[in-house]
């Protein structure tokens, strides 16, 4: 037996990593509608959920709808929260991913909600979402995977 452990996958050896600049994780952000969004719960456990998004890119934002429930509450009362998005291509082995983390509010001017309502922000849920959650992209950080090919586009989830 080898002195690999049970299980480990092998990397590609010509395979990179490209960190990517804020211009090129805003325009990803931009570029997506799908993400996941993770906060700290008042009991200090953690809480992922997928939402669909629009990047606002007037208030450096992602913005997403919600109904009353958990995840709203544990947003807003954590005042902070991350983000992430990304694309794979599992058969050339590359991808990428954007992480901003930021501040977390609740969008209530009517005035701002109606400029939101243009971004295009619809939920995929069934159940009522009319509150907007606004994530402020305090920081932005993205990585890509690079296949030997230069391969740098995988496919947006």
């Amino acid at each position: 037996m080898g002195s690999e452990p049970i299980g480990a996958a092998k990397s590609d050896a010509q395979n990179s990593i490209q960190v990517l600049d804020r211009s090129e994780c805003l325009r990803l952000l931009q570029e997506t509608r799908f993400g996941r969004v993770a906060v700290r719960m008042p009991d200090g456990s953690p809480a992922l959920r997928p939402v669909n998004y629009a990047f606002d890119a007037h208030s450096q934002s992602v913005v997403f709808r919600t109904g009353r429930g958990s995840k709203l509450h544990g947003l807003l009362m954590a005042g902070r929260a991350a983000f992430e998005i990304d694309g794979i291509d599992p058969a050339a082995h590359t991808g990428w991913s954007v992480i901003v983390s930021g501040v977390t509010e609740e969008v209530h001017a009517p005035s701002e909600v109606e400029r939101l309502l243009m971004l295009g922000v619809a939920p995929w849920a069934p159940e009522e979402k009319p509150w907007f959650v606004r994530l402020r992209a305090f920081s932005v950080s993205g990585r890509r995977v690079r296949g030997s090919g230069g391969e740098a586009t995988p496919q947006r989830r």
